[in-house]
């Protein structure tokens, strides 16, 4: 059984071939998200026809996909023209295998489920930071989508009222304009331009005015787990994206949740991602191995 997936970021497109629990042949390219989604569509398919004959395709993109017809239902301004692009019929005219798409957050808590840190989980949130937050619900071993496949937007959580100005900016006073890792990077720019990344941020940890914004800031992402551990009640938050592989967040993030909830809702254990960048790729397979399955019982695409 071979499935061929695909990662459909921003900036890069990831592929590879899924075979026994095993991503091989990754490769990479550029999205050139720039010139639009028909063009992404056409880099996606260049890539996959790298890969020879294989049996379906797992696709984990960027933007809220519905997941019955495998439509982009909405893409932000980072890939233009994205939105409304039947990408799973298009892939499915193309290759003639089946084919399932799904977002990118659900998606790598999908392979975190399979494979990762919720191997052991039936139940428990994820959620990703980098440029902003991204967010997946995970219940009996399914993500949760809502009425429009588009729950989990937990970076959409209001957490400073006082900065709140949809008319301006749908995301003012939201939790990603503080818990991401692009406003950390901020933050710290502004009083040390040279800290462009996490990466170069965690290296001068030991520098006490680094270290108070990076606390700093670990107060914000414990804001939003506080109300999202409220709500929800998991027994486990899985935490994706490259700043939370510092040992260092993960935890402090632990005591200082458990010092802002209620008792009763303390077993809850915070703990990094596993997958790193294949997980949208190992989701993406189960859901394409499902569809292969649905379509043998069916006979059909």
């Amino acid at each position: 059984m071979r499935i061929a997936v695909a990662d459909i970021g921003g900036t890069n497109i990831k592929a590879g071939i899924w075979e026994q629990d095993i991503i091989s042949g990754q490769r990479e390219i550029d999205t050139e998200a720039n010139k639009g989604g028909v063009h992404v569509v056409s880099r996606v398919m260049e890539l996959l026809r790298e890969f020879g004959k294989f049996d379906a395709i797992g696709i984990s993109t960027a933007g809220q996909v519905d997941v019955g017809n495998g439509t982009i239902r909405y893409a932000n301004s980072n890939i233009p023209g994205y939105t409304g692009i039947p990408l799973r019929d298009l892939l499915q005219k193309e290759f003639q295998v089946p084919v399932a798409v799904e977002n990118d957050v659900n998606a790598a808590a999908i392979g975190e489920a399979y494979y990762g840190a919720g191997v052991d989980s039936q139940d428990f949130l994820c959620l990703t930071y980098g440029t902003g937050v991204g967010g997946a619900v995970v219940w009996n071993g399914k993500v949760y989508t809502g009425s429009g496949f588009s729950a989990g937007e937990f970076g959409a959580m209001v957490v400073h009222p006082e900065e709140r100005d949809p008319g301006e900016d749908m995301f003012s006073g939201c939790y990603e304009r503080y818990a991401s890792t692009a406003a950390l990077v901020k933050q710290v720019q502004a009083l040390f331009p040279e800290l462009s990344n996490g990466r170069l941020i965690f290296q001068r940890l030991e520098d006490g005015e680094v270290k108070v914004l990076v606390d700093r800031w670990m107060d914000e992402v414990v804001y939003g787990l506080v109300t999202l551990t409220h709500i929800f009640n998991p027994s486990l938050i899985v935490l994706g994206g490259g700043v939370m592989e510092q040992p260092y967040v993960i935890e402090h993030l632990q005591k200082k949740l458990h010092h802002h909830i209620m008792e009763p809702f303390r077993n809850v254990k915070v703990v990094a991602a596993k997958l790193g960048n294949q997980a949208g790729m190992l989701g993406a397979s189960q859901e394409a191995l499902e569809k292969y399955h649905q379509r043998n019982k069916k006979g059909g695409l």
